[in-house]
């Protein structure tokens, strides 16, 4: 996975797929999840589980890896802005 810029959340990502028509409470019936869980993911305030990640496969059909792959580029990112703790290295 290629390292980029502030990568978008998820969530962010996922508003630009759901027809604007579509409101959040219709769009979790749908996706058979609470109004307030995917207001938390289209918010940036949860990020995509594997779950979703399933469903949001099978409702748009792009890939749950897909789904996987930028939440964990995302977290990466975001781990990398802060302070890390000193690690010593481990010897084989």
């Amino acid at each position: 996975m290629s390292r980029m810029h502030n990568p978008a959340h998820p969530g962010e990502v996922l508003r630009e797929y759901l027809p604007e028509s579509l409101g959040v409470g219709e769009a979790a019936r749908r996706l058979g999840v609470t109004r307030q869980a995917l207001s938390a993911l289209l918010n940036g305030r949860a990020g995509v589980s594997a779950a979703m990640a399933l469903r949001l496969e099978a409702a748009l059909g792009m890939s749950a890896e897909m789904w996987l792959e930028m939440q964990a580029g995302y977290d990466l990112w975001q781990a990398r802005q802060l302070r890390r703790p000193k690690v010593m290295r481990i010897a084989a």
